[in-house]
């Protein structure tokens, strides 16, 4: 008995961790309980506050540890990206792992964009300009590196390399962009050898973190690049399917969503797309589609910084300009729409939403964390408190000049996240 509630004690340890890019499986979905309803008067406790240089990227949580990468300038465009992992109770640095980069040619040369991944007794992180390092959890020592650009000929995308490498068994999946025929590369991930590549490199790959799915009685692999949506067979990177859809600036963005309506993409340009996936073989097939290729004059959802959620028969997500919407799931049909969760009417405004039981928890790009409930009939704010300044600079209108794009943890009933200056464990334990 006494080895039983061992046992379950670490499997529930592990299930609250937040080990990569969303989460588990990366669905963005936060599953544990004690949770409060509401926040206190003052906000959420802090439990830690530790200094931090620039960076996009996300922390990922995993075994008492938090793992996050930066960037800190040294001459003009030249500097230094970091990984660092830090104690999670105390915010403690443990090690850090650093190397140089040149932004030359990158927009927004402000630091990394994709969240840690955690696999054991390894951390695989991934740099602006396609340094991908495997390093060991307990030190930080590097275990193997791949560069993209000087090994695969990969183009530098404009906004750096995003996508979150993915652990599939012994592979390590990554959005590399090689030429010409390894826009998708596998790795083994204990050696760094390349297993298989696919898709031929006729754009830029992209920003879309990969993700795995269970259809057609088969897993996979979802790639949804800047000329289509793909799906492969992980172990070999064989095509099951291809389904063309033209993507403006290459921008893919928003990680695709499973639903029992099917799997659904959407673009800042281009609007949503609708796929059923066939239950007797590895298909798609499109089912609806958004008529606009206008960041402004849309007719669905537009989505770019934010995933959207499919929650019964309906798909909640922010538009091009700050908008939640509701769109009827079956049809892509307009249900209602708000600025109430991001307070701005302005472009790229956002938030990134992560559901927790029937409700969600969104930290819109204003620095705010919300607790709200989505219906057909409407968005329902249950609470809200301001967390941290918004410090990623943006060119655009904006009331507070600058915006807060990162993806937060949510581990073990706490909260985890970054901006340019400090990163902070926020209590959210009921």
């Amino acid at each position: 008995m006494r080895y039983f509630m061992l046992l379950l004690a670490a499997t529930l340890l592990h299930a609250a961790d937040w080990p990569q890019w969303r989460g588990k499986d990366r669905l963005g979905v936060w599953t544990e309980s004690g949770i409060l309803d509401r926040f206190p008067p003052d906000g959420p406790k802090r439990a830690w506050t530790k200094p931090i240089a620039n960076g996009y990227a996300g922390p990922a949580v995993a075994d008492g540890r938090v793992f996050v990468t930066d960037y800190r300038s040294t001459d003009n465009r030249r500097g230094v990206e970091r990984a660092l992992s830090l104690d999670e109770a105390t915010g403690d640095l443990l090690w850090e792992k650093e190397w140089n980069v040149d932004y030359a040619g990158l927009a927004y040369p402000l630091g990394p964009r994709a969240t840690p991944t955690v696999d054991g007794d390894r951390v695989y992180v991934l740099g602006s300009m396609g340094d991908l390092f495997c390093l060991r959890v307990k030190d930080g020592e590097q275990v193997w590196h791949r560069n993209y650009q000087r090994e695969f000929a990969a183009e530098l995308p404009t906004w750096g390399f995003v996508g979150a490498p993915l652990v599939d068994g012994n592979r390590l999946i990554a959005l590399v962009g090689g030429s010409p025929d390894a826009k998708v590369v596998a790795f083994d991930k204990m050696t760094g050898k390349e297993i298989w590549r696919a898709i031929e490199a006729t754009s830029e790959p992209g920003y879309d973190p990969p993700i795995i799915i269970e259809a057609g009685g088969v897993r996979q692999l979802i790639v949804w690049h800047p000329t289509a949506v793909a799906s492969l067979n992980p172990e070999t990177g064989d095509l099951y399917w291809e389904e063309p859809f033209k993507i403006q600036a290459g921008l893919t963005v928003a990680t695709p969503v499973l639903s029992e309506h099917g799997l659904l993409v959407s673009a800042f340009y281009n609007g949503s797309r609708m796929y059923r996936l066939l239950e007797d073989r590895p298909a798609a097939e499109l089912i609806w589609k958004g008529n606009s290729d206008s960041e402004i004059d849309t007719d669905g959802l537009h989505a770019l910084v934010t995933t959207p959620v499919v929650d019964g028969g309906y798909i909640y997500g922010i538009g091009s300009y700050g908008h939640l919407r509701c769109l009827d799931a079956s049809t892509g049909a307009r249900v209602w729409e708000t600025l109430d969760l991001t307070k701005e009417n302005a472009r790229w405004a956002s938030g990134q939403i992560v559901r927790h039981e029937d409700r969600y928890f969104i930290n819109n790009d204003r620095g705010e964390l919300v607790i709200a409930r989505f219906t057909p009939e409407g968005y329902e704010e249950v609470d809200r408190a301001t967390l941290m300044e918004p410090t990623n600079p943006l060119r655009r209108r904006r009331e507070f000049g600058a915006v807060h794009w990162t993806h937060p943890a949510y581990a073990n009933r706490h909260m985890i996240i970054r901006n340019d200056r400090e990163i902070v464990r926020f209590s959210l334990e009921r």
